[in-house]
């Protein structure tokens, strides 16, 4: 008997910015490290003799949690990669569901009828998932192997060794990141041992604890995911003033020495250069907040700055500030960068907290219009990391 251990990447960026990731390469968050971690102690002291992964980073970073500890080989398989989304791709939920709200519909309720260009079909997805489960049990007999893929692609598989319709995908539940299912093989056919188990995840580092849009069938509809639009700094000048005049009555408690006219020429200035480097972030048909990016003007190829990141008051506090991180990191790294960078006042305690908790070290101080400002910088390379031994089948 041959025992599959089906586990999911560790949260990664997609999970925590609310982005369509499938093919898309993203990275493992700050707290999917820590649920690495965990997985590493679930595991410890279980023998493991062989150890596959899908060839995107977000897998392999996480099977680090099984293959290091052994000095085991983790092979890749390009077969064990979520299904392709297509022009969906990086796209926000929030974007998906306002532009083409019957597509989504039928990706949320009716899989085997979903598809947009360039997109993987579920049916495709599924077989290419059971047959490689499959051909790796095949090729261990009588051992232990832990194979690391991605949600939607467990869940199919998970599908098809239950001897359900490929249109019953959804009835089975949702894994967390870093969810465990086991499967057993026994002369050609798979036994579900269990699925989905997250026992070894705390609430505080469990993604599904924070988040309700997998409790039911409407679930990404049901979550607050913001989308972007282009902000006018000529024809919106009163909105991206008014968020600079309480950005700084925030840090400085008054509106006592801000330039509003200089903060709108830096504005209308990049914007000149890179009119997609404005942006405001709206939850549905309100405005939530801005971003504005500095893709060129940092004096650095692999820099990508942000001069300005803000959420108006009533968004705050609701967890869609890092849904703007993830809109920095998906309009930079196509573009060659590979750090974030931005200033944020010593006083403002709040945001320094926000920024360290997602990724953002400080690397030096500068001198702002009113005090000093912390440098702090992000890295959204993808780099090699600790990998020693891999192979490919």
């Amino acid at each position: 008997m041959t025992k599959v251990y089906l586990i999911r990447h560790a949260e990664a960026e997609g999970n925590l910015y609310r982005r369509i990731h499938g093919h898309y390469d993203s990275l493992v968050t700050e707290n999917g490290k820590r649920q690495i971690e965990a997985l590493r102690r679930r595991f410890a002291s279980i023998p493991v003799d062989a150890v596959y992964s899908s060839d995107l980073t977000r897998t392999r970073t996480t099977a680090e949690a099984i293959y290091i500890p052994r000095s085991l080989t983790l092979t890749t398989k390009r077969e064990l990669r979520e299904i392709h989304m297509g022009s969906w791709e990086d796209k926000t939920w929030g974007e998906v569901v306002r532009e083409d709200p019957e597509s989504m519909d039928r990706f949320v309720h009716h899989p085997l009828q979903w598809g947009v260009p360039g997109s993987e079909s579920f049916l495709d997805m599924q077989r290419r998932m059971a047959r490689s489960v499959s051909e790796i049990a095949e090729r261990h007999p009588d051992q232990t192997v832990a194979v690391f893929s991605h949600g939607t692609a467990i869940r199919s598989v998970l599908c098809h060794f239950s001897e359900r319709r490929p249109e019953e995908v959804y009835s089975i539940a949702h894994s967390d990141n870093t969810g465990v299912s086991l499967l057993e093989f026994h002369e050609g056919k798979a036994r579900i041992v269990y699925q989905n188990d997250n026992s070894h995840l705390d609430q505080e580092i469990s993604t599904f604890a924070r988040q309700k849009w997998w409790k039911n069938r409407e679930g990404e509809f049901t979550d607050q995911n913001l989308w972007y639009r282009p902000l006018d700094p000529g024809g919106e000048a009163e909105l991206y003033l008014e968020a600079r005049r309480d950005a700084w009555e925030l840090i400085h408690g008054s509106t006592s020495g801000f330039s509003g006219r200089a903060y709108l020429e830096d504005a209308l200035s990049a914007a000149r250069e890179d009119p997609g480097t404005l942006l405001c972030a709206m939850l549905g048909d309100e405005a939530a907040g801005i971003l504005q990016m500095d893709l060129f003007r940092e004096g650095e190829n692999g820099v990508g700055g942000i001069p300005f990141y803000y959420m108006k008051p009533k968004f705050r506090g609701a967890g869609l500030g890092v849904q703007l991180i993830g809109q920095a990191v998906s309009m930079s790294r196509p573009r060659g960068k590979s750090i974030l960078r931005l200033r944020v006042a010593p006083e403002n305690a709040r945001a320094v907290r926000f920024y360290e908790k997602y990724g953002f070290r400080k690397t030096g101080e500068e001198a702002g219009l009113v005090g000093t400002l912390y440098v702090m910088e992000k890295a959204i390379g993808y780099g090699e990391g600790p990998n020693p031994q891999k192979g490919k089948a």
